[in-house]
């Protein structure tokens, strides 16, 4: 009796088992997965050689650690795809800086917001600024197609029927961005968080107008599914707002947005009075161990970390020369956050890159892609040297390399070539700014004596050229 009794418990217990609806949050389990929708870019979702990086996707990573299963980004050709790819089941949900606007409430169900931003009206400045919305008859604003410019935009257009925009597919806010400071386009409008990313890389770029109050950001769950997987996601943010972590990983990515410019040569001027007298023993000895400028190799590091030896960013190089690990790994290194070890491994590595270079690459050229590709790694370089050359370009010129390494963060290109994706723009603001610290440390060091002619950096489409003084190297 007992045994019939114990055989009928059992039963009953599997029928109700069997008998429960599978939920959203029991598949996600099951399948030891979460599908993420997001979109390419500084605050979303960002491939590395040496890992991945991106605001979203540091979010998404530490949810589905919190449930214990394996992340899969999946990253549509459009950003308007990302919500119909949730609905359909393709992916889990969508963490990719979706504002929660009327019209996708009817859409998709939202999540907590972690993030308020608002909508931005860019230009470029020495450009016509449009002091008002008055000013924008005749002007055509670019914005990625399905985003909530546009439908802000045909809201404001009841009230200034005169308002133009475009929208643009198969884009980035970031390549707008690049497109306005380049000069390829008047205006854009993207979220304030998406120009505080990219603005150190654009310095030029100015906010003509705020279009919009804050609005929330949030990831967007399927419209028709239960609401499982949603309410971990809130007990998720309730978890990391109270210990810290949502506001370390802001900070990580929002807390410090640097540009070279009048108040980046000042701290840079500061640093060099309480920082570089500690460290300049060591670049002095690790250059002439690998024949190389002392100052330069001073200028990449200031670049790199501003000669703080417990830096780490984002991409997770860390130390005074921000090493991979994997590089750390080929060098020998075993703490990059040892001053010594992370200067000579720098300089080692970066007298390696230039090395590597073809002997057809003459200095100074040779540098500067070398500090190209010590930024952006030498496959990319390649990719965008390959570019350069189908342009009728001379592959072997830096002033013609960097007109097309921005083209690697536009499919158009990226897409034919060997490494794919890259933010072609930054090696170009690398350079740049390491070329501006080494002549500032060169007149520095040298300042007794008569300054030689200056020579001008290889200008960018539609900027004004910096002046700088002729490299010892």
């Amino acid at each position: 009796m007992e045994i019939v009794a114990f055989l009928l418990l059992v039963t009953l217990t599997l029928l109700f088992v069997l008998a429960r609806p599978v939920t959203e949050l029991d598949r996600v389990l099951a399948k030891g997965e979460l599908v993420v929708a997001t979109r390419l870019g500084n605050t979303t979702y960002q491939p590395w050689a040496n890992g991945t990086s991106g605001f979203e996707y540091d979010l998404a990573s530490a949810f589905a650690e919190h449930l214990g299963v394996e992340l899969r980004i999946l990253v549509p050709d459009r950003f308007e795809s990302i919500l119909p790819m949730v609905n359909a089941g393709r992916a889990d949900m969508a963490a990719a800086g979706i504002t929660i606007t009327r019209p996708r409430l009817s859409q998709v169900r939202f999540g907590p917001s972690y993030m308020q931003v608002t909508e931005q009206l860019i230009y470029r400045s020495g450009t016509d600024r449009p002091q008002s919305l008055a000013d924008l008859e005749g002007r055509t604003i670019l914005v990625v197609a399905g985003s909530s410019h546009v439908t802000t935009l045909a809201q404001l257009q009841q009230s200034y029927p005169w308002l133009e925009w475009e929208e643009v597919a198969d884009t980035t806010p970031e390549d707008l961005l690049r497109q306005v400071w380049e000069g390829e386009a008047e205006l854009t409008v993207v979220d304030s968080m998406e120009l505080a990313a990219t603005l150190r890389f654009f310095p030029e770029l100015r906010v003509a107008l705020e279009l919009s109050e804050p609005r929330p950001l949030a990831w967007a769950f399927k419209r028709d599914a239960d609401s499982t997987l949603l309410r971990e996601a809130e007990v998720f943010f309730e978890q990391i707002t109270e210990d810290g972590r949502l506001e370390q990983i802001l900070e990580r990515y929002f807390g410090h947005v640097e540009m070279l410019d009048y108040a980046g040569v000042l701290t840079f001027m500061r640093r060099i009075r309480n920082r570089l007298e500690r460290f300049e023993p060591l670049f002095r000895e690790a250059a002439e161990v690998h024949d190389m400028d002392w100052r330069l190799l001073a200028a990449i590091s200031y670049q790199e970390s501003h000669w703080d030896p417990r830096a780490v960013s984002y991409t997770g190089v860390r130390g005074l020369m921000m090493l991979t690990r994997a590089t750390a790994g080929q060098l020998g290194i075993q703490d990059r956050t040892d001053p010594r070890d992370s200067v000579f491994g720098g300089a080692e590595y970066f007298t390696s890159l230039r090395g590597r270079l073809p002997d057809d690459i003459h200095e100074p050229d040779r540098t500067w892609m070398a500090l190209a590709a010590y930024n952006v790694g030498l496959g990319h370089l390649h990719d965008a040297r390959r570019i350069t050359r189908s342009q009728g370009r001379d592959p072997n010129r830096w002033m013609d390399v960097m007109e097309h390494l921005p083209l690697l963060s536009q499919p158009d290109w990226y897409r034919q070539t060997r490494y794919g994706y890259a933010r072609g723009w930054e090696p170009v603001q690398y350079v740049q700014n390491v070329r501006s610290f080494y002549d500032i440390l060169t007149w520095l060091d040298t300042r007794d004596d008569a300054p030689g002619e200056p020579a001008p950096l290889p200008p960018r489409r539609g900027v004004a050229p910096l002046e700088i003084l002729p490299p010892a190297l």
